[in-house]
This record gives C-alpha cells, sequence and structure tokens, in this order.
C-alpha cells in the first residue's frame, strides 16, 4: 500500500474516531444544550493549538459482550494546548460514547495526560462528564479511580489542576474535583452527587431531583464544593481562561507579569469605609482601589459570603486577597468562612503568590449552632493555614480587629511580615459596649444612672482602646497609614518581599486540624 493510500485510511480512520459515538449520540449531547468534547477543548484553548494523543486507544474488556464494542477513543480525549500562550494538558469525557463511563483503558488515558502535566510541570485540566464507573469492566473501573485519586493527591501543591463539571459527576468520581484547586460548575448541566435520586428515593423514600440533589448552585451556594459558578459553557471557559493568567504554571515558578495599571478613578478608598463601626460597606471596593486597573477576580463568590478570596495584580504580579465582609454577617470567621480562607491561604502559598489580608471583623461567630458545627477546629485552620505559609504575608486593620478574629487574620502573632492600620482601626479583645459591661459591671450597676454611666465607660473604653496606638506603641503595628497611602504602601511591601525566605524545622510535613 502506498504511502498516499495509507495518509488517507489514516485520516477516514481519524474522522470515523472523532465522531465519537456517532450522529445520533452528538444530537442527543446538542439537544441537552452542552457542547461535545471536542467542541469544549477547542473552545477552551489558543486557535490551533491542540494535540491530542491516544485518539485509537480501545477498551480490553471482554465480558458481557464488550469484545464486539467499539468505543471511540474510549469515550475520553486526552491531549496538550496553550491559554494564552500558556501551555496546559488536558482531558475531556465525551458522554456520547458509552455515556462517558470510565474503564481501565479510559482511566490510564486519563492518567497517562495528568503524568504528562507533572512531568512537562504545567497545569491540568479536566472537563467531567461521565455516567460513571463502567459496570461491565467491574473492579478494573474502581482500581482507574484509585489511580487517578493518586495524581491527584502527588499534583496538589506541584502543579495548577483544574476541574471542570460539564454533566454528571457522580460516585466516586466526584473525589477526583474534590481532590483539585479549582472546580467550575454551569447552571443546569453540571451534576454532582455522591448516591444519585434513585438511591435516595429507594433507601430513604425521598423524592429528589438531581439539579437539587446535586446542582451547580447547591455547590456553589451551599456545599462549596464549587469555586466557579457559570450561566453557559461559553462563560465558564471565559472564567478559566481568566484563572489561568493569574497563576503560575507550577510551584517553581511566578504568575506571569502584566503591565502595571492604576486604579480606576472612579474607586475613592478614603470615601469607602464608614467611620460609624457599626455601618456596613463592600470590601471588594477596598480592593479595587488599590489593585491594577482596579480588576479582582473572586473565587467562590457564593459561599461563606463573609469572607472574600480572590486575585489581583499589584504593579502587575498576582496578589491574593483574604478580607472579611462587612455586608455580610459584618465580616464574622464562622466554620465555612474559615474553610474557605484556609483552603486559598495554602494555595496561595503552594504557588508562590503573595497574600495581602484586609482586616475589619467583630470575631467569631458566637452560638450554639457554630461550637457544635466545629468551630474551634475549623477556626483553627486559618491560624495553621497563616501560620505555616511562607509567602509575603501584608496585613491592613481597616477597621473592627476584636479577640481570637484579631490574631486569625494574619496578625503579627503568627508572623505576619507587615502589619499596617488605618487611623480609625480598633483592636481589642472585644467591642467597646461588651466590654465595658465586663469590667466596669459593678460601677454601673452601683450608679446613681446606670446607662449614664454605661456610656461613660464605653467612651473611656473606645478612648483607650478604640484605635490603633496601643498596638502600634507595642510594636504589633508598623505603620498607621492613610486609606490614601495604601496601594504605595502595598507595593513596597510587595517589592521588599520578593526574594523572602523563611526556614521551617525540618519534618515530613505538619498535621493541619483538617
Amino acid at each position: 500500500m502506498s504511502l498516499k493510500r495509507k495518509t488517507l485510511e489514516l485520516l477516514k480512520r481519524r474522522e470515523q474516531v472523532q465522531m465519537g459515538g456517532g450522529e445520533a449520540a452528538i444530537q442527543k449531547q446538542t439537544a441537552m444544550g452542552k457542547l461535545t468534547a471536542r467542541e469544549r477543548i477547542l473552545s477552551l484553548v489558543d486557535k490551533d493549538s491542540f494535540h491530542e494523543y491516544d485518539l485509537f486507544v480501545e477498551h480490553e474488556a471482554r465480558d458481557f459482550d464488550m469484545d464486539k464494542k467499539i468505543l471511540a477513543g474510549d469515550g475520553v480525549i486526552i491531549g496538550t494546548g496553550t491559554i494564552f500562550g500558556a501551555p496546559i494538558c488536558i482531558y475531556a469525557q465525551d458522554f456520547t460514547v458509552a455515556g462517558g463511563s470510565l474503564g481501565l483503558m479510559h482511566a490510564r488515558k486519563i492518567t497517562k495526560i495528568m503524568d504528562h502535566a507533572m512531568k512537562l510541570q504545567v497545569p491540568i485540566i479536566g472537563i467531567n462528564d461521565s455516567g460513571g464507573a463502567r459496570i461491565q469492566e467491574g473492579v478494573n473501573s474502581l482500581a482507574g479511580y484509585g489511580e487517578i485519586f493518586y495524581r491527584n493527591t502527588m499534583a496538589s501543591g506541584f502543579i495548577p489542576q483544574i476541574s471542570v463539571i460539564l454533566g454528571p459527576c457522580a460516585g466516586g468520581a466526584v473525589y477526583s474535583p474534590a481532590l483539585t484547586d479549582y472546580v467550575f460548575v454551569v447552571d443546569k448541566i453540571s451534576k454532582m452527587f455522591i448516591t444519585g435520586p434513585e438511591v435516595i428515593k429507594s433507601v430513604l423514600g425521598e423524592e429528589i431531583s438531581q439539579e437539587d440533589l446535586g446542582g451547580a448552585r447547591v455547590h456553589s451556594e451551599i456545599t462549596g464544593n464549587a469555586h466557579f459558578f457559570a450561566e453557559s459553557e461559553k462563560e465558564c471557559f471565559e472564567q478559566i481562561k481568566k484563572l489561568i493568567t493569574f497563576i503560575p504554571w507550577n510551584n517553581q515558578r511566578k504568575a506571569r507579569t502584566f503591565k502595571s495599571k492604576e486604579p480606576r478613578k472612579s474607586y475613592k478608598i478614603d470615601e469607602i469605609v464608614p467611620g460609624d463601626p457599626k455601618q456596613p460597606y463592600d470590601v471588594r471596593d477596598v480592593i479595587k482601589s488599590v489593585v491594577d486597573d482596579s480588576d479582582f477576580f473572586e473565587i467562590m463568590e457564593n459561599w461563606a459570603r463573609n469572607v472574600i478570596i480572590g486575585f489581583g495584580r499589584l504593579d502587575g504580579e498576582t496578589v491574593g486577597f483574604v478580607a472579611n465582609q462587612p455586608l455580610v454577617l459584618a465580616g464574622v470567621l464562622d466554620v465555612d468562612s474559615s474553610d474557605k480562607a484556609a483552603r486559598f491561604i495554602r494555595y496561595c502559598d503552594a504557588f508562590n503568590i503573595p497574600i495581602i489580608t484586609l482586616v475589619d471583623l467583630p470575631g467569631y461567630l458566637p452560638g450554639v449552632d457554630q461550637e457544635h458545627a466545629g468551630v474551634i477546629r475549623h477556626g483553627a485552620k486559618m491560624l495553621y493555614a497563616y501560620s505555616e505559609a511562607t509567602v509575603a504575608k501584608i496585613s491592613i486593620i481597616l477597621r473592627k480587629a476584636y479577640g481570637g478574629g484579631y490574631i486569625a487574620m494574619n496578625s503579627r502573632h503568627l508572623h505576619a511580615d507587615f502589619v499596617f492600620a488605618w487611623p480609625g482601626a480598633e483592636i481589642a479583645v472585644m467591642g467597646p459596649e461588651g466590654a465595658a459591661n465586663i469590667i466596669f459591671k459593678k460601677e454601673i450597676s452601683e450608679a446613681e444612672d446606670p446607662e449614664k454611666m454605661r456610656k461613660q465607660k464605653v467612651k473611656e473604653y473606645k478612648e483607650k482602646f478604640a484605635n490603633p496606638y496601643v498596638a502600634a506603641a507595642k510594636g504589633y503595628i508598623d505603620s498607621v497609614i492613610e486609606p490614601e497611602e495604601t496601594r504605595k504602601f502595598l507595593l513596597h511591601a510587595i517589592k521588599l518581599s520578593s526574594d523572602k525566605n523563611e526556614d521551617r524545622p525540618r519534618k515530613k510535613h505538619g498535621i493541619p486540624p483538617f
């Protein structure tokens, strides 16, 4: 056979495999409002940058008449490409081929591209759209999942791992996304759950839809399993592309540097925070008033909203932000917000991203529900994460910093590199009203006019502690700064910390309060 004929045969075979489960299956996929696996990859990567591998891999199952079935590419596409010029490895499960079910060879394709990503030290992106384990392959399917989970763990903190849920992801399959750095979901398309509605009905007798059990909104608003929520696949891909611009390829590099831009003049930092400590405001406006071009990329926007996390740039360099959000529960720390912040702090530390903390909180959320939910253990995660981090750690106390919350929000006592405070900052064990009621309880109760005495003692406490100068006098705050100076001080601190080197005790690893 001539080379020309062999080439024509190759093209024919390639075309057949690239049709996945065939025209009817593709039409069914499209009717559900979903792109095909190949369309998804091509929508995400730079034009003409995708190179596919293992196109002709086939399953090796022989039971249940599987030897008579040909599954194109064994239901998953793997390859490499670029996003804004940055190299990535990627895989996408193909629901048109046996429902994207995972068998042994399917899993081997995924683990091959994961190994490739680790060897090349570039991000790995996984697009999940699968009915789960291929039952006909029995324990081989379970073995495949285990191999994927192991690699997720080995890659953690070494290369960025991104999971995209664009269809069902059920049973054991959900643990791979849970082990990765970022999970993206799309409304009315993404489904994640351990046990499906059918099992719940048979065991508990309860009727529930897939959407209500584990849809995109559930995981972005209630469980915290998803980091980004989108209305469409197109919006989801744009979110992923933007994320890639903020993070480095691996833990040995820094994120790409962009041209520095001044914040937009519409964000006036000295007008954002009210003088009254009880008045709320949106801390995101403070962030936007200091970052380049006022561009802040928020993460987990819909979950544990009393804490804000995300990326911005200062002088073109990526920085991570952790900030109390006074608009929600006065910015208190609780079980969920502690988890949210602690995980982000550890991510930034793993990938050489400086952490800026904006502090304004009355402390940890009190109550029986929080105590029973384990706020002690969860709150300790933040203490651990900040203490463990060796990247540049900078804090700015905007307004209130009371009690254990003051310590947890990257205080000097957790070895923050720089701590600044605005002139209106209040640093104390607790708020003036509560403190006065405790400290001066006897004097207030015995006074001729208890309410007048209480107000007087509150005033005394405020004058003594409701300012940053007591802490500054003890060296716990490096500088008391004007709000307009915030960006200047941050830029200087980041520049000074660029080659920071901090030793740690030699050990295999610490034991966080998981």
